[in-house]
């Protein structure tokens, strides 16, 4: 089949966030044809280049998320007033009370139902939708006056949010922007038939802005979309810090949560990588029916060696692997192994990775001061250069040039976040037959499972009790080891990720009625291979309850009728 597989800011870029699980993935999936359409979310990112992509790529289409050129379209009177009439409804549910997730806002007055609103909103994004794809010009629209005025009567209305009225100018220009940055995908060209309206299926690799290509195919052409969310994109910005005053927060949150709502509604599956993340998408609204939980496929082959070898560790001595960033909360680990020098004198505490950004640049100088206050360097003799417990490094070097390196010097591995998602560096550890000591954050314990031990975050002491523990008891680490690298070989491993999408993209295909003319053989057109009930619009799939059409026929609402020759026009409307 042919998969057109949706990205932002990932692969198949160098730089790309999400690029490694989709790398895997795509090249397990040599039986398809994959067709990538791909957001960049910088300048530099698009200079970086591409990654190395195998035969089964057939073209990659990107385009830039963090900018958009005007088409130099200018619309006419009726054009003007059908952009004003799409983009005044949506401005008006974002400012309405009605949450996307069913509850209720601050509002003033009565709110509509939830199901009204939600077709509300998607009336309006894909009526802006249409009027890019016919008239053009859309993003010149979007940063109009018209635009801005709309946001202000929808603040201004009766039954508005309470911070949407006290909304200012400043506050109606930035909302005007952040709204035109994530509509930009409505102006592509990728909606027609020789592009994503040619695949068979649409695979998002994230939801949100990356998702809404897929959502807008489906509209248009009626392809199946399926996303995969192994961090609920909603909760990131949800999470993310904020600069900015209260009624642009919540005008940007309704619009994401909006957004998710009508993405989750439409998906015909939805893969989140983990419990942690199936539990926001049902609290933002998504069908339990529809979610397929698939965990992240990682390759286990260049941790192979260390993990048939856990002799190899050092039994004093802790290892943390990471990005240096405050959510790693170094700041308890360094606490906590103050406590264990108490009850272990000749530990040591190895931390390798690198800081994220200017926050965590000043994060790790701020750590290793810390180190050094807490630790003086220590000397076994008066004469002896004096070394500190605590080293801060980064791979790649002599003593630590790959990953597996970094967790075989250790006999214990250390997570100590605040804030995670799945704990890629936790299941490489596991690959490794390392013990491990986590914080009971994100899918921690689901992906570990019994076999390590597990603390409440930002708990030095029971940090501390836990790492001691293990160094003491050998044979538990080993015993713990063995039991965590069985694990993820069993789950988290790349063939058990391809083997769950190639059968999901089978499942979801077999659901959806054909498209494309099917040719025989010799390249003709296979005739009567379309029923005749796929051309109709409404929903002929048989669900478990059966339903008729509004307005049908009474006969129509029992069960099919069987025939051997003929199929008469009862078992026709489905």
């Amino acid at each position: 089949m042919r998969i057109g597989l949706l990205t932002e800011g990932g692969y198949p870029y160098v730089s790309g966030d999400a690029g490694h699980w989709c790398d895997r993935l795509v090249r397990g999936l040599a039986q398809h044809e994959i067709d990538v359409y791909a957001l960049s979310r910088s300048e530099g990112q698009e200079s970086e280049g591409l990654l190395a992509l195998p035969p089964q790529v057939r073209r990659v289409r990107t385009a830039p998320l963090w900018t958009a050129d005007e088409d130099g379209v200018v619309h006419g009177r009726r054009a003007r007033r059908r952009f004003a009439e799409c983009y005044g409804e949506l401005a008006a549910v974002l400012c309405s009370g009605v949450a996307a997730d069913g509850g209720e806002g601050a509002s003033d007055g009565p709110d509509d139902s939830t199901a009204t609103v939600a077709d509300r909103f998607a009336s309006a994004l894909y009526g802006l939708a249409e009027l890019a794809r016919d008239e053009g010009g859309l993003v010149g629209a979007l940063r109009s006056e018209t635009a801005v005025r709309a946001l202000e009567r929808a603040c201004r209305a009766p039954g508005a949010l309470r911070t949407a009225y006290e909304v200012r100018v400043t506050d109606l220009l930035t909302v005007a922007a952040r709204l035109e940055h994530a509509l930009r995908p409505l102006s592509l060209d990728w909606y027609e038939d020789d592009g994503l309206g040619s695949a068979d299926l649409c695979h998002a690799a994230s939801g949100g802005v990356a998702a809404l290509p897929g959502l807008l195919a489906r509209h248009f052409t009626g392809v199946p979309l399926l996303v995969t969310e192994y961090g609920v994109r909603l909760r990131t910005h949800y999470l993310a810090p904020q600069d900015s005053s209260p009624a642009v927060r919540s005008l940007l949150a309704a619009f994401h949560g909006r957004l998710a709502a009508e993405i989750y509604r439409q998906a015909a599956c939805l893969t989140p990588g983990n419990a942690h993340a199936r539990r926001w998408q049902e609290r933002c609204g998504a069908d339990r029916a529809k979610l397929r939980t698939v965990y992240p496929g990682m390759d286990a082959a260049p941790f192979a060696e260390v993990g048939e070898s856990p002799e190899r560790a050092a039994p004093d001595t802790l290892v943390w692997v990471g990005r240096v960033e405050p959510a790693k909360d170094l700041v308890s680990l360094l606490h906590a192994f103050a406590e264990i020098r108490k009850e272990e004198p000749g530990t040591r505490l190895r931390v390798l990775g690198a800081p994220t950004g200017p926050e965590g640049a000043a994060y790790l100088a701020h750590c290793q001061a810390l180190a050094a206050q807490l630790f003086p360097d220590e000397a076994v003799g008066p004469h002896a250069v004096g070394d500190n417990p605590v080293s801060f490094e980064e791979l790649g070097g002599p003593e630590t040039p790959t990953l597996a390196d970094a967790y075989a010097s250790g006999a214990v591995s250390v997570l100590s976040s605040v804030v995670e998602g799945f704990p890629i560096g936790l299941v490489e550890a596991m690959f490794c037959g390392r013990a491990t000591v986590s914080t009971d954050v994100g899918a921690v314990v689901e992906v570990i499972g019994g076999t390590g031990l597990v603390v409440p975050p930002r708990n030095p002491r029971a940090l501390a009790e836990a790492c001691v523990a293990l160094l003491r008891d050998p044979e538990r680490r080993e015993r713990l080891g063995a039991a965590a690298r069985a694990r993820a070989l069993e789950l988290f491993t790349v063939e058990q990720n391809v083997a769950a999408f190639h059968g999901i993209y089978l499942e979801i295909v077999s659901r959806s009625p054909a498209r494309h003319a099917p040719l025989d053989d010799t390249g003709d057109p296979l005739p009567f291979a379309v029923p005749a009930e796929a051309h109709l619009p409404g929903r002929w799939t048989a669900p478990a309850s059966r339903m008729v059409a509004r307005g049908g026929p009474g006969w129509a609402a029992g069960p099919p009728v069987r025939a051997t020759t003929r199929v008469p026009a009862a078992e026709a409307v489905r």
